[in-house]
């Protein structure tokens, strides 16, 4: 098997070995001396299945199998891989003997050595920052064997409490409806927070002790590098990572003012486990508050320790990105968060989400969770296609293809629209001259908007709920009975967090 797919493949080799617990059989791994061929693949396997460092693994290794790995390239790839500082005692054993060429060329330098095991995979080894990409469209991680996807989406159905549908694996995270003047009564009959509404790409985060896994809108899982320590109970440093903990968020990139340097972030704002615990049914206030308790808190205090110790042994700043709770915001607050705060973010930005307080997590559509966009920013995605020189426009409807008759859709000047056939395309609404205007071609999507989703955008259109009057309704409901008590409770809370 080739060295460079293989690393990603040891959710097989783990299945195997659960099922024959009881059987006296085994796995061989060997190459054609069965030491840095053979001592990377069993290192990156003790690395996914064990809470240990590279240099406990690699010794573990070399006490098995002396000499161990003997090839310095080998040794740093692990390193590199798992974001690790190789430390200055960890001393690469020589060549063995019966391994040293004892032929040499014509300068009297001793011959190549034939036997190299191909070397570790280019990829491991290259400069990580030179590999950043700072594009939404990007596609993150490494695939994964489909067995593996299969048992993770099985993991997230079991959270989020869902049976798993007969029209295929379907996204099963939190999808909030579009504001109209129907549901923002619903404003006024329970408590809400708000947050801006990130123009990013939408990921929810699997985290085991076997990596990290975004799972995209097509609810395809792939794996990043990454690294989340457990609280300590005495407040020390963890000896755990997390094992099976689901969150969900986005992924923006911000652009540094200072800089101009851009760097992909990931947002949470949501758990749904933690550590194979199902925790949809508590309030959102309670989810949102553990996200920093359980997840960022202890990334943060290792990290400190780590930078403030000598010898620092784990580089968070070679992860693919960075990772921070998202913000949520007094319904108070919404004024400023309109015309200070957005305006200043790193990231773009299309409007607000409204969070009931109080809610639990709702898988797919929830109808509870608001958004508010920008006029011109409301939105819907279709399916285009070009047939017999005719545009059509196409939603989801009971899982088929529904043709929206009629429909019209501008692309920018100079455009071949037969280029945009077959994709999935964002369109505003023109409502003066009744036409769809071309905003992006959605790639982290696979399906078009479904014709309810449709019908709630263009309510919402022609609604034309616009900021004035957003901030006309917030100001009277702010000052009903249930807001301004818990208001006041709220502030005073936040006040003593600092």
């Amino acid at each position: 098997m080739e060295l460079d797919t293989n690393i990603y493949g040891f959710y097989e080799v783990s299945q195997f070995l659960a099922r024959q617990k009881h059987a006296k059989k085994y796995i061989l791994v060997h190459c054609t001396h069965g030491h840095n061929r053979t001592g990377f693949m069993i290192i990156h396997y003790l690395m996914r299945t064990l809470p240990i460092s590279v240099s406990q693994a690699i010794k573990i290794f070399s006490d098995a199998r002396p000499p161990g790995i003997y090839k310095p390239d080998y040794i740093d790839a692990l390193y590199a891989f798992y974001h690790e500082k190789k430390p200055e005692m960890v001393v690469c054993p020589p060549t063995p003997e019966w391994k040293k060429s004892s032929e040499l060329d014509l300068n009297g330098d001793a011959m190549p050595d034939d036997d190299d095991d191909g070397g570790p995979a280019a990829p491991l080894t290259d400069n990580l920052e030179a590999q950043v990409v700072t594009s939404n469209d990007d596609i993150l991680g490494d695939a994964i064997p489909q067995d593996q996807q299969n048992h993770l989406r099985q993991f997230c159905y079991q959270a989020l409490k869902m049976t798993p549908g007969g029209r295929g694996p379907q996204f099963p995270g939190s999808h909030p409806v579009s504001l109209d003047r129907e549901n923002l009564q619903l404003l006024r009959q329970r408590y809400y927070y708000a947050t801006w509404k990130a123009d990013g790409t939408r990921y929810m985060m699997l985290i085991t002790m076997d990596g990290c896994f975004l799972i995209d809108r097509h609810f395809n899982f792939r794996r990043v590098q990454m690294r989340f320590p457990c609280r300590h109970t005495n407040e020390g440093l963890a000896e755990k990572t997390h094992h099976f903990t689901l969150l969900d968020g986005e992924m923006v990139i911000d652009t540094l003012p200072d800089t101009q340097k851009q760097e992909r972030r990931y947002l949470i704002y949501d758990m749904i486990a933690l550590n194979q615990l199902s925790v949809i049914e508590r309030p959102f206030y309670e989810r949102w508050r553990m996200i920093d308790k359980e997840v960022i808190g202890p990334r943060n205090y290792e990290r400190q320790h780590i930078y403030q110790s000598r010898n620092p042994y784990y580089r968070y700043e070679l992860e693919p990105f960075r990772v921070r709770r998202k913000d949520f915001f007094l319904l108070s607050t919404v004024t400023k968060l309109l015309k200070e705060f957005i305006p200043k973010l790193s990231h773009e930005a299309d409007g607000l989400i409204f969070q009931g307080w109080d809610d639990p997590y709702v898988p797919r559509t929830h109808e509870g969770l608001l958004k508010w966009k920008y006029p011109e920013m409301n939105s819907v995605d279709f399916l285009f296609e070009v047939v017999d020189d005719r545009e059509l426009l196409y939603l989801h409807e009971r899982g088929k293809k529904k043709l929206m008759e009629g429909s019209r859709v501008v692309f920018p000047d100079g455009s071949d629209p037969s280029a945009y056939s077959g994709k999935i395309i964002e369109c505003s609404f023109d409502t003066d001259n009744q036409k769809w205007i071309w905003m992006r071609t959605r790639v982290d999507k696979g399906t078009p908007n479904d014709y309810n989703t449709y019908r709630k955008v263009m309510r919402s259109i022609t609604d034309n709920i616009t900021e004035e009057v957003l901030l006309n309704e917030i100001y009277e409901i702010i000052r009903l009975p249930m807001y301004a008590d818990r208001i006041q409770s709220d502030s005073k809370a936040h006040v003593r967090r600092r």
